[in-house]
């Protein structure tokens, strides 16, 4: 009973890392607004992987989506990320401190994004 608590709690946090992300962005074709809604799980949301052990988001890839705004640093809370790929979209400022505290993020790739910095990294254990 405790574990199905815990779980519930960390599909809600990833649900709502996610639906946060949605509303400080711009989408300019609404490929997120249509698809990314509370009806259906977000593990089948565009650009979504979870795993397939604790349904957590594994990886987060919207490459060439003409996203535009900041990257907000509640993906800081994806305790289970391990992959993401921004690429191509219009996202400025700097890259959120709080993705240095995720172990298990081994690839992050912002190619052609205006941040600060190199656009493509390998992180290391």
């Amino acid at each position: 009973m405790v574990t199905y608590a815990v779980t519930t709690r960390n599909l809600t946090t990833d649900q709502s890392v996610l639906l946060e992300f949605k509303h400080q962005i711009n989408d300019p074709y609404g490929i997120l607004i249509d698809n990314w809604t509370t009806s259906h799980s977000f593990c089948n949301w565009i650009g979504v992987t979870c795993g397939a052990r604790h349904n957590r988001i594994v990886a987060l890839n919207l490459p060439n989506m003409n996203l535009t705004g900041t990257i907000p640093p509640e993906l800081g809370n994806l305790s289970f990320l391990a992959s993401l790929n921004l690429s191509g979209n219009g996202f400025h400022g700097d890259l959120p401190g709080e993705l240095g505290h995720l172990s298990r993020l081994k690839l992050v790739d912002l190619n052609q994004v205006s941040l600060p910095g190199k656009s493509h990294h390998h992180l290391e254990d």
